[in-house]
């Protein structure tokens, strides 16, 4: 016998304890089968492969937040906790997430996508047109077939009958819709004759809506000369086109609303404008007569003459001191005058021209002073050797050798004797 007894509701409880404590949240892919849509807004169903099965249960809140209408046969990604059913002793997903199998790709591309678009600025905010104020002829590209053209022409014609409607028909979903999107919006715009265009398409799943995630859709309308709303989907749906449009209406209703003011609308804004226009007025004029009013008590025109007096003054008093200045600035002239004058005469070139001639006559005389023949006018010799060599010392005359001797009016030979 075991140490304790269970009850079978103990015993429940303590799988679903250890089974969420050591499973948690899980992601399944499989095949939906028995699905149960109750009153109370919950469904049932079951999950299942080719060798097994399990019980699955998405509770109101979550099931009102699908964006695809789950069936028998669907696969599916489900992602959820693992409990047990404690009434029954049964484990099932409580499921918090559920898509259509594939569709988690989808959302990978989508997210790459649009990183990679917005870090290229086809998203940013600078480069978005404005909507013209009065559009006259407006482009939808979408089914022609579809519930959302229908809804679209629909409200155009009662809230704005005036506007000219182009209907460009082109595939929304599979194979080749995208292209052809694209390739309406680069032919309206070579066309250049509407004021809008509107990209719509009714509500569905990411897989429906696809087309309008493209690349090609895109780059064609972030590079629309034209200013292009998007209306695809519904209010929750999000898609590619609607970040690289101008403008993105939550569904091709409120695209019409969006391009179609009624001219009772048109009036509102009218009288609107009116009365902002005669407050802007009565506001202005009020400026006015306040600063008429502070100058007409201004002293200017309460005593002109005094004023006319008072610049008679001041124009006297300009005159004098403009002589003043006019006196002083004409001595300073003279007396600088006078300065370079005299160092004009100091500076003459005749007197330095004969202080030159003095000092150079004194320098000459200096010369002959110490020339060679004033010291043998004074009955110096000077003895030459055969050569011409001048001999200056004993030491260097040899025994009879002829020698010159230079006298101050001539020279004499000899020999010498020592």
């Amino acid at each position: 016998m075991p140490e304790q007894t269970l009850t079978v509701s103990q015993l429940n409880s303590e799988i679903r304890d250890l089974l969420e404590g050591q499973i948690g949240t899980v992601s399944v892919r499989g095949e939906i089968s028995n699905l149960r849509r109750q009153s109370s807004g919950h469904i049932y169903f079951t999950l299942k492969d080719e060798t097994s099965q399990i019980r699955a249960v998405l509770f109101r809140g979550l099931a009102g937040l699908l964006k695809f209408n789950p069936q028998d046969g669907q696969s599916v990604v489900v992602s959820g906790e693992l409990t047990v059913y404690q009434p029954r002793g049964e484990y099932q997903i409580r499921v918090t997430r559920m898509e259509p199998e594939g569709k988690g790709n989808l959302q990978e591309k989508f997210e790459a996508l649009k990183r990679k678009l917005q870090a290229e600025g086809l998203f940013d905010e600078e480069r978005k047109r404005p909507l013209p104020l009065f559009p006259e002829k407006i482009a939808v590209v979408t089914s022609p077939t579809g519930a959302a053209l229908r809804d679209f022409l629909q409200i155009i014609q009662r809230r704005c009958p005036r506007l000219t409607v182009q209907v460009f028909g082109v595939r929304v979903q599979g194979e080749g819709a995208a292209e052809e999107v694209a390739l309406a919006i680069s032919e309206l715009n070579r066309l250049a004759e509407v004021d809008v265009i509107i990209v719509a398409r009714g509500g569905g799943s990411l897989e429906d809506l696809w087309a309008f995630n493209e690349e090609v859709v895109a780059r064609a309308v972030a590079s629309s000369a034209i200013p292009i709303i998007s209306g695809v989907g519904h209010e929750i749906d999000f898609t590619i086109c609607d970040f690289a449009a101008d403008l993105r209406a939550p569904t091709p209703s409120a695209a019409a609303e969006l391009v179609s003011l009624s001219d009772g609308e048109w009036l509102e804004k009218l009288v609107d404008f009116e009365e902002d226009l005669q407050r802007e007025v009565a506001s202005y004029l009020e400026k006015c007569r306040w600063k008429l009013a502070a100058n007409r008590d201004h002293y200017v025109f309460r005593e002109p003459v005094r004023i006319v007096e008072q610049m008679f003054q001041r124009l006297d008093d300009f005159d004098g001191e403009l002589k003043r200045g006019l006196a002083l600035v004409a001595e300073r002239s003279c007396e600088k005058v006078k300065n370079l004058r005299q160092r004009w005469t100091l500076a003459s070139p005749e007197r330095r021209f004969t202080e030159f001639r003095k000092l150079l006559q004194a320098k000459a005389d200096q010369l002959r002073l110490l020339s060679p023949q004033q010291t043998l006018n004074r009955g110096y010799a000077i003895v030459f050797d055969a050569k011409g060599q001048v001999l200056r010392k004993k030491a260097s005359v040899l025994a009879a050798q002829d020698v010159k001797i230079r006298l101050s009016d001539g020279e004499v030979g000899a020999k010498a004797k020592i």
